[in-house]
């Protein structure tokens, strides 16, 4: 008969990732490719940067979050995974939050059982990004794979 643990049922995964951008890059893929900003962003991002000095670092700092965010979920830029499914928005006072839709929100598992912790942080030249996750256990992870006896 198999056993399972329990006690490490109620620790969270912890995954990190982290990313820099050169706002460069961000800014010459926009301007040479205009259609680039939807398929990257999402309108609220969009609206978000589009009045605010130092745009395309803003832009570029959301990218990186975007990236950092895959890299926490181990997926990357999966083949049913869009950019926008992963989306930065602000909180009133400023604070990033990230939110997952589509295929990202599936591989971070069901709603209410992941949270994240986003912070971005750019210059003239990089933007940078970490995400800290909050993840159920995986499936294979010691804390729920049986113990046999």
């Amino acid at each position: 008969m198999e056993e399972h643990r329990t006690v490490g049922a109620a620790w969270p995964r912890i995954a990190v990732g982290v990313d820099l951008v050169e706002v460069a890059r961000v800014r010459s893929l926009l301007e040479d490719s205009p259609a680039a900003e939807t398929e990257l962003f999402t309108a609220r991002e969009i609206r978000y940067c589009a009045g605010k000095r130092n745009r395309y670092a803003r832009l570029a700092a959301r990218f990186a979050a975007k990236e950092a965010a895959l890299k926490a979920l181990g997926t990357g830029l999966g083949p049913s995974m869009r950019w926008t499914d992963v989306e930065v928005v602000n909180e009133p006072l400023g604070r990033p939050r990230l939110r997952l839709h589509g295929a990202a929100a599936e591989a971070a598992g069901a709603p209410g059982n992941w949270s994240a912790e986003i912070s971005l942080t750019h210059t003239d030249d990089h933007a940078m990004a970490q995400a800290v996750l909050l993840l159920p256990p995986a499936a294979d992870s010691p804390a729920t794979r049986p113990t046999g006896h």
